[in-house]
């Protein structure tokens, strides 16, 4: 037998090994390695999808300024959250992730609720990424053949791209794990294209002044200091969806440090390219009011038309869309292994159903369930203005807590902790302190209004979206919850069938 080839069957059962320790019997195929683990939670974050489908709200939440600096912070922030994330991810790498840290740091009903808030995240993020894709679409269209985007059809267009994520995470986790692995050069090469081209063709850029210094505020609000917090939530909501490697971990070889690698590679690797992206798209900015007020629905796509014409517009919103469907597929992935993990522990109504994996290792039906509910989530934009900056949002205000729970746990443990092989070592505390203080603030940020006057279409729904699944979990907790008690050890007769597909 070749030595890698030995290597490789003695990982597979080391890791297999811990996942039964932690009381799980394996079920999904390991096919995944460090770099395709990496993969996943940098094509969820996606600087390509994020920074460009939120670029026109920090037209008016902030500006460039806000923009760019804020980038620098919450990127920042942000790897203090993933540090101590990636830390928990090396003692506990399983697909349950954020909420299986939880049930082992502080019992099952931190456990519960932590794994509704990650689940409402996740499907949010499917939303928001997917429905982004369907917008940028809508104005490569109008650039193409003239169509004019309106709610309904860029509704379709969201429902398609849903099913084609579908059906490309149900052909297994090979098939995701390379569309990932391209993803990552698809976007550092993407990246680097957009900025090129942006900085070498126009013969007029803005200064540098204007990039780093102007403030523009179309909120309706007064208060500049309220304005830039709320125009902080577009790097936020980019630098989202990291923890799809720990998501992925049971699919990975050599979890224990492989995920948490992957976890702080996605952040740090994305700091620098969406930087880069931002002050390529900024610089490049000709009419600030026609950008933000573009006939195509998409400022990025007005910046390319102004500064390279009709045919480069249309190329580099190709390599955008592509980022984008790129991203949504891997958060499709990422929230499909939630749901079956919740569920293997029964911890959702019809448990039983989303817990069901097919011949080739892929949680089918919680692939579906996922989709359903991110179209779910997005129906408000049928009719509200804002409804996609309100599903942002809604990523932001699940994902963000259910970050913080298992790091605030892990402070809470101290010396008690059993830490995995990857850890921080006397950094641990003081870094976990500031990534807690620090989801405590956005958690806040995401629930303000950002538009005045505050009516219907202008509503921020985040906060009603948190509540609503906050009692959802608490409702279901006293039906049934309070028996839930993960992990459940799989039955023999699913891991005899575990052991046939592997």
């Amino acid at each position: 037998m070749p030595r890698t080839h030995r290597a490789a069957s003695a990982t597979y059962t080391d890791d297999d090994a811990l996942l039964k320790r932690l009381g799980y019997q394996p079920e999904l195929v390991r096919r995944m390695g460090e770099f395709g683990n990496f993969a996943v939670s940098f094509s969820v974050i996606s600087v390509l999808s994020g920074c460009m489908t939120l670029y026109g709200f920090g037209l008016v939440t902030g500006g460039p300024a806000v923009m760019l600096w804020g980038w620098l912070l919450v990127g920042l922030m942000v790897m203090t959250v993933g540090l101590s994330l990636a830390e928990v991810t090396s003692a506990y790498p399983t697909s349950g992730a954020l909420y299986f840290m939880a049930h082992r740091l502080g019992g099952p009903r931190w456990a519960w609720y932590t794994g509704w808030l990650n689940l409402l995240g996740l499907l949010g993020g499917i939303a928001g990424i997917d429905y982004g894709a369907s917008q940028f679409i809508g104005a490569a269209a109008n650039l193409q053949w003239g169509f004019t985007p309106t709610p309904g059809s860029t509704f379709v267009i969201f429902a398609v791209i849903l099913v084609l994520h579908a059906a490309l995470n149900l052909q297994g986790v090979r098939v995701v794990s390379v569309l990932n692995s391209i993803s990552v050069w698809w976007h550092l090469a993407g990246v680097a294209v957009i900025v090129g081209a942006l900085a070498l063709i126009p013969s007029h850029h803005r200064s540098a002044a204007f990039v780093f210094t102007h403030f523009a505020n179309g909120t309706g609000w007064h208060n500049p200091l309220y304005v830039s917090l709320i125009g902080l939530l577009l790097a936020q909501y980019t630098f989202s969806g990291y923890d799809a490697s720990a998501h992925l971990s049971e699919e990975t070889t050599n979890a224990s440090v492989a995920a948490p690698r992957g976890i702080v590679r996605a952040i740090w690797v994305s700091w620098a390219a969406g930087l880069a992206l931002l002050a390529g798209l900024t610089f490049a900015i000709k009419d600030y009011a026609g950008t933000t007020a573009t006939a195509t629905g998409v400022p990025p796509a007005q910046i390319f038309l102004d500064a390279l014409g009709t045919t480069g517009a249309k190329l580099l919103l190709l390599i955008v869309i592509a980022a984008q469907l790129f991203c949504g597929n891997a958060e499709v992935a990422a929230a499909s292994r939630m749901v079956f993990a919740f569920s293997r522990d029964g911890a959702l109504p019809g448990s039983a159903w989303w817990r069901r994996v097919s011949r080739n290792g892929t949680p089918h039906f919680a692939v579906w369930l996922s989709v359903a509910a991110a179209l779910v989530l997005a129906l408000p934009s049928l009719w509200s203005a804002v409804a996609y900056g309100a599903v942002t949002a809604i990523n932001i205000v699940g994902m963000t807590p259910a970050y913080a729970i298992p790091v605030y746990l892990r402070l809470r443990r101290g010396d008690r902790f059993p830490r995995g092989p990857w850890a921080l070592g006397r950094w641990s505390r003081p870094v976990g302190v500031i990534a807690v203080a620090w989801v405590a603030l956005v958690t806040v940020l995401v629930c303000l209004p950002q538009t005045s006057p505050v009516t219907v279409d202008t509503f921020n729904y985040a906060p009603i979206a948190l509540l609503a699944v906050l009692l959802l979990a608490t409702a279901w907790w006293w039906a049934g919850g309070r028996s839930y008690n993960a992990p459940i050890t799989t039955s023999p007769e699913m891991a005899a069938y575990a052991e046939e597909v592997l």
